[in-house]
């Protein structure tokens, strides 16, 4: 006879939700405890500091936006003179961005410097994309800078030629930043694989390269180009003083960058190179896939950095006479009505180069992180 047997169910332990870490140990208020209220030394400072930022804040906003000029009809500049000191005169910003902008570019042809500027940014912004990282990007490159070129110069399509002597202001800066770290780069690799060659020619020439350049201020240099390098031409041949002056750039860069790069080669692990020596394959090939890759994304903050340096010490080329950003800004308040207001002028070119430095900042950041994931797994 069957005996019934009766199944009893199994009550199954729920687990317990996970709790968040309370807000005093973890997040904003956690960082701002510790940080700046973490005794009373600390809390004092804070507020003394704190009070002194939103003094100078509100005095600011005052002196900026609240109590500024604008504009002045027909440059009667008396009203920014009344407001001297307390309010900004902006109104020499608005009648003088053209200068500072395109420099003695002809006033009418300012279309095709202020065209110029955009396709160097779409440039920028086309370069930064890693899904544009092929073979096509060096034509896109040939075919923007063709493009500037044509702008600037003219000549053709019914636009008149200007020479490069006209040339100023943002598109000049632009031009021998971007001209100077495109060519620079490349020099700096093979500059950097020559320090660390095993062949004594090659690796004397680059460390005398190095040290000869490294060892000199860039204004040197630029004279150099810009005065003795003539000297060395034969007879009745001449370059221009904007070429010249790009030359040094690309060469000073070229020197600075190249120690970047060899600072990664040497910081990378030695059996990265055995590794690539046992699968057996050629240098460049072993170069070119495993080890400079490799060291170049070791060295993206220093490399980032030396790009912002040399983007800000274009502005040296106003002792040889060339018009950059800052040159501009400075020849447009020379002007008797608005000598005394070059604060404003300053700011405002402070802020476009604010603007671009910031970008390759944020942009070098954003590519370190995504190109070092596999160190977090």
């Amino acid at each position: 006879m069957a005996s019934d047997t009766t199944l009893t169910p199994v009550s199954i332990p729920v687990p317990p939700e996970p709790r968040r870490a309370p807000i005093s140990v973890v997040g904003p208020i956690a960082w701002v405890r510790a940080n700046l209220f973490s005794g009373w030394l600390s809390t004092a400072i804070t507020l003394a500091l704190g009070y002194l930022i939103i003094r100078w804040a509100i005095g600011f906003i005052d002196w900026a936006f609240i109590n500024a000029i604008w504009s002045v009809p027909n440059n009667q500049t008396q009203a920014c003179r009344d407001a001297r000191g307390v309010g900004a005169c902006w109104a020499v910003v608005t009648e003088k961005h053209r200068f500072i902008l395109f420099g003695t570019y002809p006033y009418e042809e300012h279309w095709r410097p202020a065209l110029a500027c955009v396709i160097f940014v779409g440039l920028y912004i086309v370069s930064a994309m890693r899904r544009f990282w092929r073979k096509e990007l060096a034509l896109i490159w040939i075919a923007a800078l063709t493009a500037i070129g044509v702008l600037m110069w003219g000549g053709i399509l019914g636009m008149p030629f200007v020479a490069q002597e006209r040339w100023g202001g943002l598109p000049i800066t632009l031009i021998l930043s971007t001209f100077g770290l495109a060519f620079a780069f490349p020099l700096a690799i093979l500059v950097a694989l020559g320090r660390r060659s095993k062949m004594p020619a090659i690796k004397a020439i680059c460390v005398l390269y190095v040290e000869l350049i490294r060892g000199v201020p860039l204004i040197s240099l630029l004279f150099m180009a810009s005065v003795m390098f003539p000297l060395f031409l034969p007879e009745g041949m001449n370059i221009d003083k904007l070429l010249r002056a790009q030359i040094a750039i690309i060469l000073f860069a070229g020197a600075y960058l190249a120690e970047v790069v060899r600072a990664g080669l040497q910081a990378l692990p030695k059996g990265q190179y055995e590794a690539a020596d046992a699968l057996g394959l050629s240098y460049w090939h072993k170069t070119g896939f495993i080890i400079l890759p490799q060291a170049l994304r070791m060295v993206i903050p220093p490399l980032v950095n030396t790009f912002i340096g040399f983007f800000k010490d274009t502005s040296l080329v106003l002792i040889i006479g060339i018009f950059d950003l800052l040159t501009a800004g400075k020849t447009a308040i020379v002007e008797p009505a608005w000598q005394g207001f070059g604060v404003e002028v300053y700011i405002t070119i402070g802020l476009i180069y604010f603007c671009f430095c910031f970008a390759m900042s944020k942009y070098s950041q954003s590519l370190e992180a995504e190109l070092n994931q596999h160190r977090r797994r």
